[in-house]
């Protein structure tokens, strides 16, 4: 085992995890039929000799397996310590993961097992165990290894290129690509090993001609020859479309200096052999790279230089201390920032702690990360939390959110109508905070509606815009109902309200909008016979002068059956009447202009109606400028809508869905199959209160995956 490699206290901890773990473990088998033991030995083993973690770290290996399978197992009795549980604790989590699609969510699954570590070094713990299942992948069944293949290139080899685990992230690079272009895989390794001698003898011959010198300056050195991972080496020919001979750099030769670890001794020795190596071959300055100067933001420094030889080969030379080859190659430096990776200020915090562990000894006292965990990963874990949905999926939101912004996280309807949920199985009400790791199922009810108490404890920004939108919505209707019932009583009692009266009753019953006045109405908070009384007291007395009669804008005449139109320049003709034109259904909002007929009054046509170029053509005269009122009155206009879709059965229920959702009603739907298309061709009748409500039908309609056209009718 590892043991040697530990002091008496850390050989006695890992011995009692190791003991503890073999008897929970006892009969459980691996995938070959092995004992499943065998799986934390070698986790263990990598944990140790590869990366070089604390004596708490092995122990916690063994103790995640045996509390993984069998929960039960007492372990806060056996007086491991705060470390350990915490570890074992993330570990166990991290376990419970199962990504539904790794390829869109791979971020989030990632900030998720940060989350879950509150120790850091679980997650290193992790891409161990990552690392040894991949090396065992063979014993695995064909789909559980096609998943774990993916899972581990979308979220184990970016996090262990960020954490600076290099030769680990390369190792998992390769096992990849062997079982993910097993061809391609064969082909490059064939080539690495074929030419493997000749590397050797380039390398041979590169250093012949410099010996002597860096002999004589008494400078001590290791030649070493990186070659690029296969998977490195595809990607290469994939990008610059060459053969694999093409790739100039598939191997560095690296002169790694041996010295004290002092920068101004580092810089000198690397900048001396640097010259050398230019003195004796000829070099592509374009090709300098100074990363002692000044070194990468993730730590990283090297000289690198491109040089040819006597046969005109080119070779790529890196040039670095002991120090500095250790930083990049032992996973002592962060690698986050490096050929792109992605990352936030968070995670690199996070990292930074990760790096500063591993730079402690084995076992030291001082490790850095166990102020880390304890005053800032809490930090991290406030900004925001991990959820699923009951189907696996995984949704993010800030720290504090409840079940009703994660159903308005979902979709805008499932949160309108959103009446609680079940967390984890159990019932709970909307207002219920959420936490990482929570399983979500929405409860709707199709007579749900939102509250303005709802306001009071959402905390995602979709779902404060979506329910404000809703209110508003739901007061311009109350205030659209409200409106008109007041007219239709106004009428009956053969009684006006102009604006001085209106404006005087607003001040009185104190409303601040004219909104506000009529939903109070539309409500039924205010009763419409006090308002005929406000108005009888607030004209009592007044006598009608010659000038009132000119309140009302000069050749303006408002329709007596109804106020959405105004008539404007209508030469002071009295009594007219209006209708919708049947021909374009015009709806508030449209673009609009009267025609005056013989006997039917002024018709209301839209700009865009079929007939409205023939009439303005033909009949300039009788053509009549109309605007709309500022609010509509008559509640509803009906308007037709033609679609074509695809032969889809499931259009219909969505298109129905959608003009529900909205401020709309079906008055007609039909619907014909056209064979020869092969297309469903939708005729529908909806009744819409604004042009505004119908664009954001049509709008979503339009959108749907199988509706190839909508238009007006």
């Amino acid at each position: 085992m590892v043991l040697e490699r530990y002091d008496q206290a850390g050989q006695d901890l890992i011995l009692k995890a190791y003991n503890i773990a073999s008897e929970a473990l006892k009969g459980q088998t691996r995938g070959n039929g092995q004992p499943f033991i065998e799986h934390p030995i070698a986790v263990a083993k990598i944990a140790c000799d590869e990366i070089g973690l604390s004596a708490e770290c092995i122990a916690a290996v063994f103790l995640h397996e045996a509390t993984r399978f069998f929960p039960e197992t007492d372990i806060r009795s056996a007086g491991f310590g705060k470390d350990v549980y915490t570890i074992v604790d993330g570990l166990n989590k991290i376990s419970t993961i199962k990504p539904k699609d790794t390829r869109l969510e791979a971020e989030l699954y990632k900030k998720l097992i940060v989350s879950y570590s509150r120790d850091p070094r679980v997650t290193v713990l992790k891409i161990a165990d990552r690392l040894e299942v991949m090396r065992s992948l063979d014993m695995f069944p064909k789909l559980s290894r096609e998943r774990k293949i993916l899972e581990t290139q979308m979220l184990y080899i970016p996090l262990a290129h960020q954490l600076g685990l290099y030769n680990i992230k390369s190792e998992m690079e390769d096992i990849y690509f062997r079982y993910a272009e097993p061809e391609q895989y064969r082909a490059i390794t064939n080539k690495l090993k074929s030419t493997e001698a000749d590397r050797e003898k380039l390398m041979e011959q590169f250093i012949e001609p410099l010996k002597q010198k860096l002999n004589d300056e008494g400078i001590i050195y290791k030649l070493k020859v990186r070659t690029k991972t296969a998977l490195s080496i595809y990607k290469k020919m994939k990008k610059q479309k060459v053969p694999f001979e093409g790739v100039f750099d598939v191997f560095a030769i690296r002169f790694i200096i041996d010295c004290e670890a002092d920068r101004a001794t580092e810089h000198a020795l690397c900048w001396k052999v640097f010259s050398y190596v230019t003195e004796e071959y000829e070099s592509d300055t374009k090709r300098l790279r100074d990363w002692i100067s000044n070194p990468k933001p993730n730590g990283y420094e090297s000289l690198h230089i491109t040089v040819k030889n006597k046969e005109g080969s080119s070779l790529e030379v890196q040039i670095r201390t002991k120090r500095m080859d250790d930083m990049a190659e032992s996973g002592l430096a962060s690698h986050w920032s490096y050929k792109g990776i992605r990352h936030e200020e968070t995670l690199d915090k996070w990292l930074t702690a990760v790096r500063k562990a591993l730079e402690s000894p084995l076992g030291s006292e001082g490790d850095p990360m166990a102020s880390y965990y304890e005053d800032e990963i809490i930090n991290l874990q406030d900004k925001e939390i991990f959820v699923f949905t009951p189907s696996g999926e995984l949704r993010k939101l800030p720290a504090g959110a409840t079940v009703l912004d994660f159903a308005f996280d979902i979709h805008t309807n499932l949160g309108i109508k959103c009446t609680g949920g079940r967390v984890n199985g159990k019932a709970v009400r909307i207002n219920e905070p959420l936490k990482t790791g929570d399983v979500v199922d929405i409860m709707s009810g199709k007579n749900q509606k939102p509250s303005p108490d709802w306001l009071n404890f959402v905390v995602t920004n979709k779902a404060r815009n979506k329910i404000r939108q809703k209110l508003s919505e739901a007061e311009f209707q109350k205030a659209a109902d409200g409106k008109e019932l007041l007219s239709r009583r106004l009428k009956n009692w053969k009684m006006e309200l102009d604006d001085e009266v209106l404006a005087a009753i607003l001040k009185k019953l104190q409303y601040k909008t004219i909104n506000a006045f009529y939903a109070a109405i539309g409500e039924e908070v205010l009763d419409v016979a006090d308002i005929k009384n406000l108005i009888l007291e607030i004209t009592q007395g007044r006598t009608p002068t010659a000038a009132e009669p000119e309140k009302r804008p000069k050749g303006v005449i408002e329709e007596k059956g109804s106020d959405d139109i105004l008539v404007i320049d209508a030469k002071n003709v009295k009594g007219i009447d209006y209708r919708m034109a049947r021909c374009c259904n015009p709806v508030f909002g449209d673009d609009v202009f009267g025609f005056v007929t013989r006997t039917e009054g002024i018709k209301i046509h839209r700009m865009s109606c079929p007939n409205a170029a023939r009439l303005i053509e033909m009949y300039p005269y009788r053509i009549q400028k109309v605007k709309w009122s500022e609010t509509p009155s008559t509640g509803n206009f009906q308007t037709g809508l033609r679609i074509s879709a695809a032969l889809e059965p499931s259009v219909i229920n969505e298109i129905m869905d959608i003009v529900n959702s909205f401020r709309a009603s079906i008055r007609m739907f039909n619907v014909v199959e056209n064979d020869r298309q092969g297309t469903y061709e939708i005729t529908m009748k909806i009744a819409v209160p604004s042009s505004l409500e119908l664009d954001k039908v049509t709008s979503q309609i339009r959108n749907l995956k199988n509706v190839v056209k909508i238009s007006r009718m």
